[in-house]
């Protein structure tokens, strides 16, 4: 648990493949979801690895909707350490 999202809370949210659109707006979506609904911690390490693993989409698409977290504040990057939910 410490290194990621349960996989249990992952089936239980996410299909196993997103639907058509543009990749990061749904990681994107689904993260902020998880966030305010507190299934991810304050505190809780995001691995995009995982979460590209989980949607099936490219690092690319991760990493643009952690841009788009850190800017609302959900979430804070700190250097290589990786992400974290504030």
């Amino acid at each position: 648990m410490s290194d990621g999202v349960p996989k249990k809370v992952l089936k239980k949210i996410f299909p196993k493949k997103l639907e058509r659109g543009l990749a990061s707006d749904k990681v994107y979506f689904h993260l902020k979801r998880m966030i305010l609904s507190g299934n991810l911690k304050k505190g809780e390490r995001l691995l995009r690895w995982k979460f590209v693993k989980t949607f099936d989409v490219n690092e690319s698409s991760v990493t643009a909707a952690f841009r788009r977290l850190r800017k609302d504040g959900l979430i804070l990057t700190k250097g290589k350490r990786g992400s974290f939910v504030v």
